[in-house]
C-alpha cells in the first residue's frame, strides 16, 4: 500500500511519530506535514504567496503552509504515484460534532477525499470526552492506542475496500487499546454558540483578543460521536462536503419569485 500521512499539529509532534510507526508495516508511508501547528485551518488553500517543500530530520517532508496544502501539493504534484489511502493525525485532542468545521486533521483528510482518495482523520479525545479521569494529565497520552486504531481501519480496507470514496472521521478514546469498546458508526453532535472572545493588554498597552473556547456540547445523545467516546468506543463518522441545504430549496425559490 501507498499511504500518504499529514496533520495539523506539525511535522514534528508525538502524535504523527506514533501513527507513521503504526503505518510502516502496512505499506509505503510518505509524510507531508505543515512545518508549524496549524490547528483550526479548516479547509484553507495558501493563495497569496509560494510554498516550500522541506525534508525535515526525521525524513518527513515539512511545508510553510496548511494541512490542505500538504494534501493537495502531495497529490497533484509532488509525489509520482497516487496515494491508496489518505489518513490525517493523530490531533492531539478530539474533532467531534461542529469542532469538525474548524479542524485542520479533518481538512487535510477531507482534501484526499475531494481529490478521489479513501481518507481517515484520526484524532485522540483526551480530557473529559472518553479519557480516563482519574490519571494525571502530566502523564503520556494514548496515541499509540489512536495510532493502532488507525492501522486496523486501514488493514480493513486494505483487505475489503468501502466502496467509492469515503472520507471518515475517528476519535479514539484516550484509554489502553485494550480498553477499547470496539467501532461504533456514529453521527456528530452539536456544540451550544462558543464562548465570547477574550480580550486582553499586550505590553505596548494594545488590546488584543484571543478566540474563546468552544461551546459547550448541546447535542450529546446516543448515537452521536459525544456519546460513543464518553462510553468509551471509538468513534467513526462518515462525512460529505455537499453543504446544500436541500429542505430549504423549495421556500427559498418561493421566496425569490414572490
Amino acid at each position: 500500500m501507498r499511504i500518504l500521512v499529514s496533520n495539523d499539529d506539525g511535522y514534528f509532534s508525538e502524535g504523527l511519530a506514533a501513527l507513521v510507526d503504526a503505518l510502516t508495516p502496512l505499506g509505503e508511508v510518505t509524510v507531508v506535514a505543515p512545518d508549524m501547528e496549524r490547528s483550526g485551518a479548516s479547509n484553507s488553500l495558501t493563495l497569496d504567496r509560494p510554498l516550500t517543500m522541506r525534508r525535515a530530520p526525521n525524513g518527513f517532508y515539512r511545508i510553510n503552509g496548511t494541512p490542505t496544502d500538504c494534501v493537495h501539493m502531495a497529490v497533484t504534484g509532488l509525489l509520482k504515484w497516487q496515494p491508496d489511502v489518505v489518513v490525517s493525525g493523530v490531533n492531539h485532542g478530539a474533532n467531534m460534532g461542529d469542532d469538525t468545521l474548524y479542524s485542520g486533521t479533518v481538512a487535510a483528510a477531507t482534501e484526499g477525499y475531494l481529490l478521489g482518495i479513501p481518507s481517515l482523520a484520526i484524532s485522540l479525545a483526551y480530557g473529559a470526552e472518553g479519557g480516563t479521569p482519574e490519571r494525571e494529565r502530566s502523564q503520556s497520552l494514548y496515541f499509540s492506542t489512536a495510532a493502532r486504531v488507525a492501522a486496523d481501519l486501514v488493514k480493513r480496507w486494505q483487505y475489503r475496500p468501502f466502496l467509492g470514496p469515503s472520507l471518515i472521521n475517528v476519535n479514539v478514546p484516550d484509554r489502553p487499546y485494550e480498553a477499547l469498546g470496539g467501532l461504533k458508526v456514529t453521527r456528530l453532535g452539536r456544540r451550544h454558540k462558543a464562548e465570547p472572545v477574550i480580550r486582553a493588554t499586550n505590553p505596548r498597552g494594545e488590546t488584543v483578543y484571543w478566540v474563546g473556547p468552544a461551546g459547550p456540547v448541546a447535542d450529546a445523545g446516543e448515537g452521536t460521536d459525544f456519546h460513543a467516546v464518553a462510553a468509551g468506543w471509538v468513534s467513526l463518522t462518515p462525512l460529505q462536503v455537499d453543504l446544500t441545504h436541500y429542505p430549504q430549496m423549495d421556500a427559498l425559490r418561493s421566496w425569490v419569485s414572490s
